[in-house]
């Protein structure tokens, strides 16, 4: 068994053969002018030869297929199955070297960029259109469940417009007045946003006890108006395209991912409303205003879950263990004149990553050689998916108190 440690996380990974393996500073060295080599590419005679070092064996540990099979006719066979899989993907995303990483995560953008840009603007229509017909069939038939319905995809089809619009309004803004540009912009709009939501879903649940409390009609049920049912029926089908186009889609793009979460849970949100309408048409009345308020909460339920997490984003969230493994793993192996890797965090700002990582080198280093090792990691950190920025600070000892850590 391996351990990597630094002062917060523990990296354990599977390596029978690491007591034999080569010192990290074997492996890999760093470019740094002239007669200086590349810490993650080898060269040979003019080319460039892409390489994966792996220092501590690492890839020892892989399971094979036929491990794999062995552990499925196990007692509890699947779970453990399901851990050496996460085992093999962690070591895999170990060995690849930054640039991999990075070229992965363009070629995947590059690919999907027209059909995410289909799925996009087929849903920003698409909840245009949902958005009139439950409109249509809310206020021509006054039902309280296809009124929360229709509340529902306004804001939808509002939010969507927004974030749009918060989009555009980031990528232009002046980085003399906002330094760290503006990312979170559309972070803050999905809590705004998400208030707002619950106060007029909160509007709806206040009618609809009303109607239960004061409910005069001598009628057992309500007036049946198919008009409206045809709409929200329409409206319904127009979702249920927009579901199936995203589900080849969702894995490609984390954008259409949250538009097909969308989709699916509008399915049931309309399906639900045009139900529970219908029975107040047809069997009780009070199912009507029932429907409107199991809708109305579950509403304001999934939009605080979303504010909980954008609130996550924006109080400094920790990065998924994964990423931060990753990083440490590169850190300890990007040169062999780091002899230690201090500290490593990464934390949201927003949606994307701020990564900082400390690390240590001898006391007799070079000013030049320590600034462009550390200048060079950090160019390379900030170019990976999601890494807004990165900061990586060197030292020549590890007994000093942490960096910006404040103590009351």
């Amino acid at each position: 068994m391996v351990i990597v440690e630094t002062e917060q996380y523990s990296l354990h990974v599977r390596a029978g053969a690491a007591q034999h393996s080569p010192s990290p500073h074997q492996a890999n060295t760093t470019v740094l002018g002239s007669k200086r080599k590349d810490v993650e590419v080898a060269r040979s005679t003019g080319s460039v030869v892409a390489v994966q070092p792996d220092p501590y064996a690492f890839r020892n540990g892989i399971s094979t297929d036929e491990q794999l099979a062995s552990y499925r006719r196990k007692r509890s066979g699947k779970q453990l199955e399901t851990y050496h899989r996460k085992q093999n993907d962690l070591i895999t995303s170990l060995l690849k070297t930054l640039e991999e990483h990075t070229e992965e995560a363009r070629v995947e953008e590059e690919t999907s960029r027209l059909p995410v840009k289909i799925a996009v603007w087929a849903s920003l229509i698409g909840n245009f259109v949902l958005c009139i017909l439950q409109l249509y069939g809310a206020i021509s038939s006054v039902s309280l469940s296809l009124i929360a319905t229709s509340v529902d995809s306004v804001f939808d089809f509002g939010s969507n417009v927004v974030l749009y619009l918060l989009h555009k309004k980031a990528l232009s803004l002046d980085h003399n007045k906002w330094p760290v540009g503006g990312s979170r912009l559309e972070t803050i709009g999905n809590i705004v946003y998400g208030f707002l939501m619950s106060s007029v879903n909160l509007v709806v649940v206040v009618e609809s006890v009303q109607e239960i409390i004061s409910h005069k009609s001598g009628s057992d049920t309500d007036s049946f108006h198919i008009p409206s049912i045809v709409a929200v029926g329409a409206a319904l089908g127009v979702k249920l395209m927009l579901f199936f186009y995203c589900l080849s889609l969702r894995k490609q793009s984390s954008q259409v991912h949250i538009l097909w979460e969308d989709h699916r849970n509008d399915i049931f949100v309309n399906g639900f409303g045009l139900l529970m309408s219908a029975g107040g048409s047809k069997w009780a009345w009070w199912l009507d205003p029932m429907g409107a308020i199991m809708i109305t909460v579950g509403v304001m339920l999934a939009w605080g879950c979303t504010i909980y997490q954008q609130f996550g984003l924006l109080a400094g969230k920790s990065a998924p263990r994964e990423f931060i493994q990753l990083l440490v793993y590169k850190a300890m192996t990007f040169s062999d004149e780091i002899e230690k890797v201090d500290t490593v965090r990464a934390y949201h700002s927003g949606p994307d990553l701020y990564v900082e990582i400390d690390i240590v080198m001898d006391a007799s280093t070079p000013l030049w050689k320590a600034h462009d090792i550390s200048q060079q990691l950090q160019d390379k950190i900030e170019v990976l998916p999601n890494v807004e920025r990165a900061f990586v600070h060197v030292d020549h000892e590890t007994t000093h108190a942490p960096e910006h850590r404040k103590y009351v």
